[in-house]
């Protein structure tokens, strides 16, 4: 362990999603290796990186697009260059489309850009990490959480590439848990419903509408804390004898109901 801390590494860390769960580990003690495609001098990225620190001043921040080979190489090698060794990777960056197309007017250039971030990114970042899990001999509890969305099962026709990409996370959560199982690393897939983010900001009025109407059972938009709370548990091995397992964090939304 570094300075006695469990070691995790979180992608898209500094808005959203991926700001609630960094800072639920690192209110849990974590060292955090934050990663995001701007800049520290951003006044954002600034803000969040003093925020997260306050909490874990070992953690750190990398700017990274995990869509190139070199940048990924760069995460590990920073993060384990400075930690000795990670016991946690979230898998949290993710793009939408620019433009919310019909599947009939997608474009190439949306598809790949989407799919390039979003799965082929994750699936091979993930692939650095576990060999470099694969080679350390630990009884402690380590994990690889792949955050997806419930795009990975639910049709939205306006942004197919999207859904694409979190249905091939889906099953790069059932390959790399049958992979990493030997080596003692759980591998999980976290799908959140209807969260309040910058992603979600522009059609908040419209989801609003549906929750309001009865979209789901717990009547509310969730939270990026809500996904912070569950990531946490899973790196603290709350569920420890069970790996490539769905966990949704949705109100009920997947619920089939009458």
């Amino acid at each position: 362990m570094f300075n006695g801390k469990r070691c995790a590494i979180v992608t898209g860390a500094a808005r959203g999603i991926g700001k609630g769960i960094s800072m639920a580990l690192a209110k849990d003690g974590y060292a955090v290796c934050a990663v995001g495609t701007r800049g520290a001098e951003d006044e954002r990225v600034a803000a969040y990186l003093e925020e997260l620190q306050a909490l874990s001043p070992e953690s750190f921040y990398v700017q990274g697009d995990i869509s190139v080979g070199e940048n990924r190489e760069k995460i590990m090698a920073e993060a384990w260059g400075k930690f000795g060794t990670v016991e946690i990777l979230v898998n949290n960056a993710g793009v939408a489309p620019t433009v919310r197309n019909d599947i009939l007017e997608m474009t190439e250039e949306s598809y790949d850009r989407v799919v390039d971030i979003n799965c082929r990114g994750a699936f091979f970042l993930t692939q650095l990490m576990a060999r470099r899990m694969a080679e350390v001999e630990t009884d402690a509890m380590r994990a690889i959480v792949f955050i997806t969305s419930i795009s990975a099962e639910v049709s939205s026709i306006s942004r197919g590439e999207y859904c694409i990409s979190k249905a091939g996370l889906s099953m790069a959560v059932k390959l790399y848990a049958d992979r990493m199982a030997r080596h003692g690393v759980n591998v999980y897939e976290v799908r959140p419903g209807i969260i309040a983010t910058d992603m979600t900001a522009g059609v908040k009025e419209k989801y609003q509408k549906m929750i309001d109407e009865g979209l789901m059972p717990i009547a509310r938009m969730g939270q990026p804390e809500d996904l912070g709370n569950t990531v946490l548990a899973l790196a603290n091995g709350a569920m420890r004898y069970s790996t490539g397992d769905v966990v949704n964090v949705d109100g009920g939304m997947m619920l089939r109901r009458l």
